[in-house]
């Protein structure tokens, strides 16, 4: 006769045997989430891809995909991808890391909180990283392949702008010759280091009156950084900086913003105007672009999508 089992014994026996269980799901957990879904001319597409790709999109529109959305997304994108390698155009890590920092700083964060933010929302930097090298390879190799097709001319450019802006109501186009000068404050500083900062600022902009004095005034102040100089066409700006930088005059600092570094801002040491580009000529080239690009773009993916091996698991 088996002797009986003590309470103790059984409590013993019951959680091991739970410690078992839990072990076994988060061993195969991870195994569900990496099940290959369908394979891309052989490169495999899983559930947490899907997964993630949702999140990502949800996040990005402010409405829920379904699941073929995210499924198609991948699915265009590993195209793009293979097609590029096809002529020796894979982006390297140094540039999709570049991209993926210049998403953050369009967002006002450094690349750590972008990560987090993505992960917060159940998405993943990879997906983003993804997209960002299929944009960057996919866009080089139709610019190349279609160079002479998507080449604009100028009176085309021209017949477009007189179409919509007259003569009259065309804005003048600069170029400006810019420093940057931050303020610079640790990350995880206060809000209150930040806000006495700017006053620091407030107070350099109201002395610099010059370039020329101004910036070595600044490099002499404690913990103050002046970057090299910077040139920009106002036809390369966002409307919103253009208005800014119109009414700064030559020789004065921008309005104080909060960057990842600090406080940013910058000094106008030249302004000339542009005889070649103004910001409406350049929205009108980048339009008739946008439109000849996509249209080669739609038609080029849609020839690999006819030809794509594409095999759901």
């Amino acid at each position: 006769m088996t002797p009986p089992i003590s309470l103790r014994r059984a409590s013993k026996c019951f959680a091991s045997a739970a410690l078992i269980v839990a072990v076994i799901a988060a061993a195969t957990f991870p195994a569900r989430a990496q099940q290959v879904v369908l394979l891309v001319n052989g490169t495999p597409i899983t559930d947490l891809d899907i997964a993630h790709r949702q999140k990502f999109l949800e996040m990005s529109t402010h409405k829920k995909p379904g699941r073929q959305e995210a499924i198609d997304s991948l699915v265009d994108e590993t195209l793009e991808l293979r097609e590029a390698q096809r002529y020796s155009l894979d982006p390297s890590d140094a540039d999709v890391q570049q991209a993926y920092d210049n998403v953050a700083d369009g967002m006002g964060v450094d690349a750590q909180k972008l990560t987090q933010i993505l992960s917060n929302g159940g998405a993943s930097a990879d997906t983003l990283k993804h997209r960002l090298k299929a944009q960057i390879a996919w866009t080089t190799l139709v610019r190349g392949r279609y160079k002479v097709s998507l080449e604009i001319a100028d009176k085309d450019v021209e017949a477009e702008l007189q179409l919509h802006q007259p003569d009259e109501k065309r804005q003048t186009g600069y170029e400006y010759t810019m420093r940057p000068i931050v303020l610079i404050v640790p990350r995880g500083s206060p809000d209150s280091i930040y806000e006495a900062r700017k006053r620091d600022a407030d107070a350099l902009r109201g002395r610099f009156v010059s370039c020329t004095d101004g910036i070595p005034f600044a490099r002499g102040l404690p913990e103050v950084a002046v970057r090299d100089p910077v040139n920009k066409s106002s036809a390369d700006l966002p409307p919103a900086l253009r208005s800014i930088l119109d009414n700064v005059e030559v020789g004065h600092l921008t309005p104080p913003e909060q960057t990842p570094e600090g406080i940013q801002m910058f000094a106008i040491c030249s302004k000339r105007e542009s005889k070649t580009e103004s910001p409406g000529l350049k929205e009108v080239r980048d339009k008739i672009f946008e439109k000849k690009f996509g249209v080669k773009a739609n038609r080029y993916l849609a020839d690999l999508r006819r030809q794509a091996m594409i095999e759901y698991k």
